[in-house]
């Protein structure tokens, strides 16, 4: 606990605007052409478009009923994604999140608010454990342990729950930074 200050900071001083446009620019390439490619690819593998990382929060009974709806080669395609593919994305959205909520709340006074910029973080770290628990149940389907698809839908929820916070941020940031440029705009031409 005594090192997120630290490592909050570190964060800070090493966002550049500069940095936060090459993170735009990577997310905007994966959302435009990357993310399109992989869900056909899945489709086209798996015979469905429901995936069990696609979904806010899903019961241990949907996933395995989407680990039946697989098949075989469907459940070996997705573990597969989830150690390739899904290794590089969440790292992806980190990078814009992060970047993002580190330059919109650098300007705010008080430090505790730049603490915003390790939220991405956790949702990552859930990305990563949702994986691995999701693999887990498609590969030893249709053998179930119960803790492992129990903690699944537990971790994709407080995943979506950090990401979904951390758009909120954004938003909030750019609102606060429109507000306070028009502001010092305003002054200037009454000056």
């Amino acid at each position: 606990m005594k090192y997120l200050p630290y490592l909050s900071r570190k964060l800070s001083s090493r966002f550049t605007p500069s940095i936060w446009f090459l993170s735009v620019v990577i997310f905007a390439l994966f959302l435009a052409f990357i993310l399109p490619e992989v869900s056909e690819r899945s489709y086209k593998v798996t015979g469905t478009s429901d995936s069990p990382d696609g979904s806010f929060f899903y019961t241990t009974e949907k996933l395995f009923s989407v680990a039946e709806q697989y098949g075989e080669s469907g459940r070996s395609y997705y573990i597969k994604e989830r150690f390739s593919f899904d290794i590089i994305w969440p790292l992806v959205y980190w990078f814009f999140l992060t970047t993002s909520i580190t330059v919109l709340f650098r300007s705010v006074s008080n430090e505790k608010w730049l603490f915003l910029n390790l939220l991405p973080s956790i949702g990552v770290l859930f990305d990563y454990l949702e994986n691995i628990s999701t693999s887990a149940v498609m590969y030893f389907y249709p053998t179930t342990f119960p803790f492992i698809s129990w903690a699944a839908p537990f971790f994709t929820s407080i995943k979506w729950s950090c990401i979904y916070v951390s758009f909120s941020l954004i938003l909030i940031g750019g609102l606060l930074r429109f507000i306070r440029v028009s502001k010092k705009l305003v002054s200037k031409f009454k000056n």
